[in-house]
């Protein structure tokens, strides 16, 4: 091959896709830690607690007797039993073994579903601010997404007319993610109860990722959309894991509940992909769903504690607005008053400009909100310690009076 002719091996969508912006900025914050910078990183999108004992003592016995071959593609049946338990306890829902699948963490779920159902010239609706990866994975398939922005003042959730202008022929399904990642935002019932109907009456999937569904606050109560009646049920799939409850993004158990014909596909794609979901990882799984979930709490505890303290801090800042989520743990500030200004010939013109400014001048990491589909705000996580949310805003707080 001649020099300068290398991208022509690569296919269309590799060139197109870029890499998770969550993940390099996490890579780049890593990388000046080693080098003895001190970072204060509100970019993590995970919880900063270690996984319980209880869960990991059942990973432990997993080897030692020996269960550390191949497993069902989908997951071994005590597993998708533990899932369909789960859901009848929290979801009030009743799903069969069939109607359940096990991957490789809960974006594992998601691409899996996009593969199963999408194809060219479908469309797919995404209320901005979205999870990053919702576009890109959908864009792989070949369909398009098309993105229904939200409003700071709605609390970032979509309006019923504007859902109802975005939709099609051409619109194959709606994705639902409640509380969110980014804003915190979650759907009251009702609220769920005006999109079911609506796309019961356009016959749409739901797709309904709900994987922060135990991480809510203020005694708000999560719904699974897929339990407001059969008629809907039938026409959802839940995208849900382990990962966020129970601290446990390194174990990679996602998974994904629906009808069995869709479920069957998504399965069948796995089994030509990644085959089964680690089985030391399933065996820990099991004991998370079904053991003692006091961890849980003192964890969403813990975030009630510094989602008070963040929001407040932030709110308290000239010129910024900051929501008051009702899940997840991340903030999500609207920071655009900032934007057009500069400091010593550095311009800030987007959210982009700004977290740059902040990891360059303040060395705290946070998430640009373009990433998001949302340029005038930015992410930050606050999954991490108190000490460590108090230093960040302070530097943060002054580093903007800089800006002029």
């Amino acid at each position: 091959m001649k020099e300068g002719t290398s991208m022509s091996i690569l296919s269309h969508r590799a060139r197109e896709l870029k890499p998770s912006p969550t993940l390099a900025l996490t890579a780049k914050v890593k990388s000046m830690q080693a080098q003895g910078v001190r970072v204060i990183s509100f970019g993590a999108g995970e919880p900063d607690f270690d996984t319980p004992t209880h869960i990991k003592q059942a990973a432990i016995q997993a080897i030692h007797e020996g269960f550390t071959k191949y497993t069902a593609v989908g997951g071994t049946d005590e597993l998708k039993d533990a899932i369909i338990a789960k859901f009848q306890r929290d979801n009030h829902l009743t799903y069969k073994r069939s109607q359940v699948l096990a991957s490789c963490g809960g974006k594992h779920s998601f691409y899996n579903l996009t593969q199963a159902i999408l194809e060219v010239g479908d469309q797919v609706i995404i209320p901005s601010p979205y999870w990053v990866s919702y576009p890109p994975m959908v864009t792989l398939t070949g369909a398009t997404p098309v993105i229904v922005e939200t409003r700071e003042q709605d609390d970032f959730k979509m309006r019923i007319n504007d859902f109802r202008k975005a939709i099609t022929p051409k619109t194959k399904a709606v994705i639902l993610n409640s509380p969110s990642n980014p804003t915190g935002c979650a759907y009251t019932e009702e609220e769920l109860q005006k999109i079911a109907d609506i796309a019961i009456e356009k016959n749409l999937l739901i797709i309904s990722d709900e994987i922060y569904e135990r991480i809510v606050y203020d005694g708000f109560r999560c719904v699974s959309i897929a339990s407001l009646g059969e008629e809907i049920k039938k026409r959802t799939v839940i995208v849900h894991g382990v990962a966020k409850s129970y601290a446990m993004t390194g174990w990679r158990i996602g998974f994904a509940a629906g009808p069995e014909e869709i479920i069957a596909a998504m399965s069948n794609i796995q089994s030509q992909s990644t085959s089964n979901p680690n089985s030391i990882a399933q065996k820990a799984s099991i004991e998370a769903l079904m053991g003692s979930q006091d961890e849980v709490m003192k964890m969403v505890s813990a975030f009630t504690e510094r989602r008070s303290y963040i929001v407040d801090r932030l709110n308290t800042i000239p010129g910024v607005s900051c929501y008051n989520p009702s899940g997840a743990f991340y903030a999500f500030p609207n920071f655009s008053s900032n934007y057009g200004k500069s400091y010593q010939g550095q311009q800030v013109g987007n959210s982009t400009g700004l977290a740059n400014y902040l990891l360059d001048a303040a060395r705290v990491a946070v998430v640009p909100g373009i990433e998001f589909g949302a340029d005038r705000f930015l992410r930050l996580s606050f999954a991490t310690s108190m000490e460590d949310i108090r230093e960040g805003v302070d530097r943060i707080e002054e580093v903007l009076k800089k800006l002029t």
